[in-house]
């Protein structure tokens, strides 16, 4: 994160990270330049009445990529149906300006690529690789235009979960998971409106656990080699300031990923325009694919028509 991300640090006691823990969160964001005191209050194994402290920082804003769509539902669990390793995100939003109090009522927004690599309103767009099944192969029974997108509110702790499964991967980028954190706006009509977008951001994994899941069907399927973190163009090298989370569980029974968001209430960074977010290149896929300049055909259910990607 450069130093422009980091509009004000707070020192917090390893009380309160030890409290963060206790709810089965990370301690990402909010951290101490001294890692081990970290993993230790994170374990339980530090004193909930140590007098170490950390300094909380504003997490930095990302590209949002080219495959958001306006809109998404108001659920906790966004798969649909569609098949792939089980995944619980956990994320717990702070507000970096004042003390990193959690943040209530806060919307988290994610969405991310299915198994084989496609993002629901775009199943036309190629994920590249060798070879890869059309995204009209699949059975699940999912609708084309909602899959693998959807919000949740934060609760009094900050902290909001949504099940999803792991996500598959597509040329250049590597394993991703994009996220937007809103506050100021309401719910209607099943969806999120009004407010401000605070934090435009990408969750990342180590890739050992890429290297698992993808010997594993339905991703076994899509063919081909994938970017590893070191190699991403988005993720920036800085571990969980970065987006990148702590991964719990197996694949026989599932993953959970946590990672802890400092945000400013008071400023909006919506992410569009700055950067391409890892568009598949021409002739990637089994299919021709089709870059995203516009709106996918056809509006999801109870939705607006969607956004153009930028």
């Amino acid at each position: 994160m450069n130093d422009s991300d980091i509009t004000r640090r707070r020192a917090l006691a390893l009380s309160g990270v030890a409290a963060g823990a206790a709810v089965g969160l990370g301690v990402t964001s909010c951290s101490s330049d001294d890692d081990s005191d970290i993993q230790a209050a994170a374990s339980g194994s530090a004193s909930a009445s140590g007098t170490a402290s950390d300094i909380c920082v504003l997490n930095g804003s990302v590209t949002e990529g080219p495959y958001y769509l306006d809109g998404a539902l108001f659920r906790k669990n966004i798969t649909e149906g569609k098949e792939g390793v089980p995944l619980m995100v956990k994320l717990t939003v702070l507000d970096q300006t004042d003390d990193c109090e959690p943040v209530k009522d806060a919307a988290v927004e994610i969405w991310h690529c299915d198994a084989w690599g496609y993002y629901s309103g775009y199943t036309t767009t190629g994920p590249g690789g060798t070879s890869v099944p059309e995204e009209s192969e699949d059975t699940s029974g999912a609708n084309d235009k909602t899959y693998l997108r959807g919000y949740q509110t934060t609760n009094g702790n900050g902290v909001v979960e949504i099940t999803t499964i792991y996500p598959g991967w597509y040329t250049p980028r590597t394993t991703h998971i994009h996220v937007k954190v809103h506050t100021g706006g309401k719910k209607a009509d099943d969806t999120y409106e009004g407010g401000k977008v605070n934090w435009t951001g990408q969750l990342f994994f180590d890739d050992k656990y890429g290297d698992e899941v993808y010997k594993t069907e339905p991703y076994s399927q899509h063919v081909g080699t994938w970017t590893k973190l070191d190699d991403d163009m988005v993720y920036a090298g800085g571990g969980a300031k970065d987006g990148l989370m702590t991964i719990t569980g197996s694949v026989d029974k599932g993953f959970t990923g946590t990672l802890t968001v400092g945000i400013d209430p008071d400023k909006e960074n919506t992410g569009a325009g700055s950067g391409d977010g890892g568009s598949p290149p021409p002739g990637g896929g089994s299919q021709p694919p089709e870059p995203p300049t516009g709106q996918p055909s056809g509006s999801p259910p109870a939705m607006p028509s969607g956004a153009s990607p930028t």
